[in-house]
């Protein structure tokens, strides 16, 4: 008997995409709106466009891909991944709010529910073409190119199965379509975590062999080249030795992220911190998605930006967040020698800060961001009040203020989305660093201990704080790497793995989604906290996503779900 393909894993015998065919045997007419297979496979520049396209996936929910398909992870859609941690929480929920209160479930996954069908149909998409690229007629050069950039993007989707759901089923090179027996057992089990990672860690040894150093020609920026693969080896690496992983060893990923630190291509880059999200040819882009005016997605301005100016409030930054930034002389608010005053607290704090979050009083667009009770305009007294954030902040960081916030259709929203970027690099080495050999050990092969490669986040030019001092502990090294990684990395998708991946979930998601009520009496304000969001849970079981109950239902039940689901 022959059962049908449980949904997304396989895909289907049609590839999703608009170069692709959709053919049945009983059909004689080839459809005219779609390029078909044969003809793929025939000219090795409509072959070169499908895999151009698998950088990218289909859309499977609402608000995914406003304009573009969705890439990889949630990048500037909507409801970032941020408001699934205790960086921000987004203004109008859409389906974020249950991540949030812990009420993940197989039945009902919120904006978490997309992952694994999206990665295994990316999988299908690129064992097709690894499967035929041999009979497209294009030169060994090209071949190998393409070979290698589809190696990275599997490895890439498996990633994400990976540190999203733990084991992940291993398709290998196949190929399975609407009439394959799909019977067998074995091709619903999934691996051990630890030989998920050592394959995609092997698919992208592979593929850093066929790519190459650089993207010469501009139009080609945006694709996988030899430093991606490593860069993206390097973080697998560093989550197979963390606490909630335990499958790797810390030398192994200091040694990945060495040969993206050995390749000199990459550096910091100078022109200033908040600078960098708008423009991403520079030396800190390791893989990046970079969007055109003819290629609109979320115009982050409008979608973020405070009610008064006609923003939508959008991913709202947490008190929680802004508590944890250091005052400017490397200090921490709870420091009672660090300064702070809690009647001025956004005065000589880490200037990433600035860069990253707008408070009361903050500079913007020629004007000042007034979150004030009672009459600020950018508060529930001001216009368009439905958009007003529930936590007092709004989010500055990727905001390019050229850019028109109302109206932005079509002359807004070009800025990169880096999904990695040399400065992860600096502090995934730091971290494995630290734990393989301590603070200032220089580890062989290398010229950088953990310090110095955060003090090269940390004083950067616009950033400018002070250098760690020599002789911390273990221990006092890895709270300041967390807290680099915290900053630095802010809104780029890392802090939801980053608190899963060291098993302190359970204290950060537990806390309150902390806002801030400002008060103004005659020209005097006063700061009081408030609970932006309330009902925020963590349990055990959410170190890792359920899997979706339809997935699992139209495996006939073989997949295994994960514990506690």
């Amino acid at each position: 008997m022959k059962t049908t393909i449980f949904r997304n894993i396989f895909y289907t015998a049609c590839i999703a995409s608009a170069l692709t065919a959709c053919r049945k045997d009983f059909l004689t007419i080839q459809p005219t709106d779609r390029v078909s297979e044969g003809a793929i496979l025939s000219d090795s520049l409509l072959f070169e466009d499908y895999v151009y396209g698998r950088y990218v996936g289909i859309r499977l929910q609402d608000k995914e891909g406003d304009g573009t398909n969705p890439g990889f992870g949630r990048g500037f859609e909507y409801a970032m991944w941020s408001s699934l941690t205790d960086e921000s929480i987004y203004n109008n929920d859409d389906n974020t709010w249950l991540v949030q209160r812990g009420l993940l479930a197989p039945e009902n996954t919120g904006i978490a529910g997309t992952i694994w069908g999206r990665s295994y149909r990316g999988i299908r998409d690129c064992n097709f073409a690894i499967s035929n690229i041999g009979k497209v007629p294009m030169s060994a050069a090209k071949r190998d190119r393409l070979t290698g950039e589809l190696k990275f993007i599997r490895a890439f989707r498996y990633h994400d199965i990976i540190r999203n759901y733990g084991a992940a089923i291993l398709m290998g090179d196949s190929v399975y379509n609407l009439n394959d027996n799909l019977q067998d057992e074995a091709l619903f089990k999934r691996a051990s975590l630890k030989e998920s990672i050592d394959y995609a860690v092997a698919q992208l040894d592979e593929a850093a062999a066929l790519l190459p150093l650089n993207n010469d020609d501009k139009w080609l920026l945006g694709r996988a080249t030899k430093g991606a693969a490593l860069a993206l080896k390097s973080r697998l690496l560093l989550y197979a030795a963390s606490p909630l992983y335990a499958t790797g060893t810390w030398q192994a990923a200091v040694t990945a992220a060495q040969a993206v630190i050995g390749l000199n291509k990459y550096s910091l880059y100078t022109g200033g911190y908040g600078n960098l999200f708008l423009n991403g040819d520079n030396s800190e882009a390791i893989f990046e998605r970079l969007y055109t005016k003819n290629a609109g997605h979320t115009h982050l301005e409008i979608a973020n930006g405070p009610n008064s100016y006609g923003g939508w409030g959008g991913n709202l930054p947490l008190q929680n967040l802004v508590d944890d930034y250091q005052m400017n002389n490397g200090k921490f608010i709870t420091d009672g020698t660090s300064g702070y005053d809690a009647q001025n607290p956004y005065v000589n704090r880490d200037k990433r800060f600035y860069e990253t979050i707008l408070y009361n009083g903050a500079a913007y667009r020629g004007s000042t961001i007034e979150t004030f009770l009672p009459g600020g305009k950018d508060s529930k007294d001001g216009p368009d009040n439905w958009n007003t954030s529930k936590t007092g902040y709004y989010l500055k960081k990727f905001m390019n203020d050229a850019y028109p916030l109302q109206n932005p259709w079509g002359n807004a929203g070009f800025q990169p989305w880096y999904y990695i970027r040399y400065a992860e690099i600096l502090l995934n080495f730091a971290e494995a660093a630290n734990e393989a050999y301590g603070a200032d050990v220089v580890p062989p092969g290398s010229t950088l201990s953990a310090r110095t490669a955060v003090n090269l986040v940390r004083q950067r030019a616009g950033v400018n704080m002070p250098a760690l001092a020599s002789g911390l502990s273990q221990t006092q090294m890895r709270d300041a790497i967390r807290y680099e990684r915290r900053v630095e990395l802010a809104f780029e998708e890392h802090r939801f793995y980053d608190v899963r991946r060291w098993k302190i979930a359970e204290v950060t998601e537990n806390k309150p989604a902390g806002g801030i009520t400002v008060t103004k009496t005659g020209s005097t304000y006063s700061y009081a906290t408030k609970v932006a969001l309330d009902g925020r849970k963590f349990e055990s079981k959410h170190y890792w996503l359920p899997i979706p109950r339809a997935e699992i239902q139209a495996s006939n039940n073989k997949i295994a779900q994960n514990s506690g689901y």
